[in-house]
């Protein structure tokens, strides 16, 4: 299907199981309402909650996971396609994964995406973040075939890493998904570059879904849940209101701006050079 309607739903960040579940349950209707045949939902859908530093999601197995199933038995329902941005998975060590999904219009589970990069940075002495005590990160990227082309899945903080995305474009996506909690701060500086400098770079839209307004325990999301087309240009931007964006995706726009500009093909290996500083 080389044309269809995505919408991104912006949810508030939610404390628990329940309230996540009402939060996506109706935006998710009124998105189908609008049209929508595949709907991005944002990192951590299924609640997130601060404790300093550290976040700490409510947390349960995949196959008892109550949001997780909720989406799926909406997909299900209402014959649509769905990225669960993301939700926290039991892991190892005690620590949990932060995990996304797509799900068919069957109910089915395509593929799933733990996080590879870690949130772990002190943007002041009382912004600090550790993703990482936390959470278990991944270690593979992702691709999956879908009624709407190939997809290339991603979480948030991986959108500062470049070479994650040019290697999911080279294996064959077409649409790149970063669902994401972005920080108020960090948004406000690069959201909208860092998105726009990814379809430019491998000729892909970009999804990306965004939570907005404060979490539960401290901090605050972007917001900002933004569409943009494989030329770079934005589609729709979700602003900081809670909600849901859409837009018309035509697939063909893809195989355009690879033509026009066809740098997938061109990466050429080198040799790093440093040299050594010279004397004074």
């Amino acid at each position: 299907m080389s044309r269809f309607r995505i919408a991104c739903l912006q949810t508030i960040p939610q404390p628990d199981f329940a309230s996540a579940n009402a939060e996506a349950g109706e935006l998710l209707r009124a998105a189908v309402d609008a049209g929508a045949e595949f709907i991005a939902l944002p990192e951590y859908c299924g609640g997130l909650v601060s404790d300093g530093p550290r976040i700490s999601p409510p947390a349960a197995p995949e196959h008892q996971h109550p949001v997780l199933a909720m989406l799926r038995d909406f997909a299900r329902q209402h014959g649509v396609w769905l990225l669960v941005g993301s939700i926290a998975v039991s892991g190892p060590g005690g620590r949990i994964l932060n995990r996304g999904y797509v799900v068919d219009a069957g109910g089915s589970i395509r593929a799933r995406y733990d996080k590879i990069h870690m949130f772990d940075i002190q943007l002041s002495e009382r912004q600090v973040y550790r993703e990482s005590a936390t959470v278990c990160p991944g270690d593979a990227a992702v691709t999956v075939e879908t009624l709407f082309g190939c997809l290339g899945m991603t979480i948030c903080y991986d959108l500062r890493f470049p070479a994650l995305y040019r290697a999911l474009a080279q294996a064959g996506a077409q649409i790149l998904v970063v669902p994401a909690a972005f920080t108020k701060a960090t948004g406000e500086a690069h959201w909208h570059i860092l998105n726009r400098a990814r379809a430019i770079e491998n000729g892909c839209f970009v999804i990306s879904p965004c939570a907005t307004g404060p979490v539960p325990g401290g901090g605050h999301c972007y917001g900002h849940s933004l569409i943009v087309d494989a030329w770079g240009h934005p589609l729709a931007d979700g602003g900081e209101d809670r909600g849901y964006i859409t837009a018309d995706i035509d697939l063909e726009a893809v195989s355009r701006a690879r033509s026009r500009i066809p740098s997938l093909s061109h990466d050429r290996p080198f040799e790093l050079v440093v040299s050594a500083r010279v004397a004074a």
